[in-house]
């Protein structure tokens, strides 16, 4: 049993990592060792678990179903740990955080520089994507995403006040193909969309009016994900744009960019903080909470605190 354990601890470890090299790195053994880890493993279960090549370690169906069900015990068991070892001194250790890319307020901001300075002793790692994924079963202690959006089961601490979307262009391009009177206008128009991933449909763009949400389709001449060549593109004259106005603040204040269509841009809840709502939550990740509530009350924000996140209920 005990044999068995080990390997599911290094299992986790592998499917985080998705590298025998970097798992071995993590765990303070041989590379051998976590191969024999593995093969052992999945003779017991009677299943492959991974796939293998020389460049790249992928999980099979029954490695994902195996990670799914035992990351929320791992996370458990790991959490404990760290609280003892942390008894008598400061937090330590690695804290991993999955931040949304136009979580600017977040990134950008001084909440992570300070409390780098407050933890020496824990150290922060940052993956900024916009997939979807479970952030337990992926190996992070917390996330970052836009409140809506966050899963039900998890407990959330805001980081940010209510956000608005807005469409921007240039005064070059404004100057050039005039100015929409409204969200359907954008059809006549050249955009600069955005898509998480090449497997995925361009972001519908969302506006309001009287009350009622609404989503456009624009066709985009060019789409990307990544937002800074978004803004470039658009400080370039190539068309409008379309995202999170914290992003376009500076550009917006400097009069390189310009707000279109801001009457049918309405205010949503913000970005969060969240994390999985267990028995045992690591002392670094009890230091970033508690920070993050100091931070937001020390910058006369509302903050409504720690609380299950309820769904926002469909338009």
């Amino acid at each position: 049993m005990r044999s068995d354990l080990n390997a599911l601890a290094v299992f986790a470890t592998v499917a985080e990592e998705r590298s025998f090299r970097a798992a071995a790195d993590r765990l303070g053994v041989t590379r051998s060792a976590v191969s024999q880890s593995i093969r052992r493993l999945e003779e017991t279960l009677g299943a492959a678990i991974l796939h293998r090549t020389t460049r790249s370690v992928a999980l099979t169906e029954a490695g994902e179903r195996l990670r799914a069900d035992i990351a929320p015990a791992i996370a458990e068991m790991r959490a404990a740990m760290e609280g003892v070892r942390s008894l008598g001194g400061p937090p330590r250790g690695q804290l991993r955080i999955a931040v949304s890319s136009i979580a600017e307020t977040f990134l950008s901001g001084p909440l992570l520089a300070g409390f780098a300075r407050a933890f020496p002793e824990i150290q922060l790692d940052i993956l900024v994507t916009d997939e979807d994924g479970d952030i337990v079963a992926m190996g992070f202690d917390a996330g970052v995403r836009l409140g809506e959006v966050i899963e039900q089961d998890m407990i959330a601490v805001s980081v940010s006040d209510d956000q608005r979307q807005l469409a921007v262009c240039s005064p070059v391009y404004l100057t050039e193909r005039g100015r929409p009177e409204h969200p359907r206008d954008l059809a006549r128009h050249r955009c600069i969309g955005w898509r998480p991933a090449p497997h995925r449909p361009p972001y519908r763009w969302e506006f309001a009016e009287g009350g009622r949400e609404f989503a456009v389709d624009v066709a985009p001449e060019v789409t990307t994900n990544d937002m800074g060549f978004m803004i470039r593109m658009a400080l370039s004259g190539a068309g409008i744009t379309f995202g999170m106005a914290d992003t376009f603040r500076s550009f917006l204040e400097r009069g390189e960019l310009v707000p279109l269509l801001e009457e049918f841009s309405a205010p949503f809840a913000g970005f969060y903080l969240y994390y999985p709502n267990r028995r045992n939550v690591a002392p670094k990740l009890r230091a970033l909470v508690d920070y993050v509530q100091r931070h937001r009350c020390n910058s006369n924000i509302d903050l409504p605190g720690s609380r299950r996140l309820q769904r926002k209920p469909p338009p």
